[in-house]
């Protein structure tokens, strides 16, 4: 998405260091339920505003695909 709209930092932090703490971020997801602590192994937490960007940058590319189709 970065690289499609030429961006190269975001408020002065390089890309690579963004695309890393986002790494972070979604790998490490953790919930409590019941007094007991979890581990997020798959997709995101929900209301989460860093899965709600990937969702949107994954919701573009994929609609742009199909408009190019239709």
């Amino acid at each position: 998405m970065l690289d499609y709209l030429n961006i190269k930092q975001i408020n002065g932090l390089k890309i690579e260091t963004t695309i890393r703490l986002c790494r972070f971020v979604v790998q490490n997801n953790s919930f409590s339920y019941n007094d007991k602590y979890y581990h997020e192994i798959r997709g995101g937490a929900m209301g989460s505003p860093l899965a709600l960007t990937i969702d949107n940058c994954y919701m573009l590319f994929f609609e742009r695909d199909i408009i190019k189709q239709i």
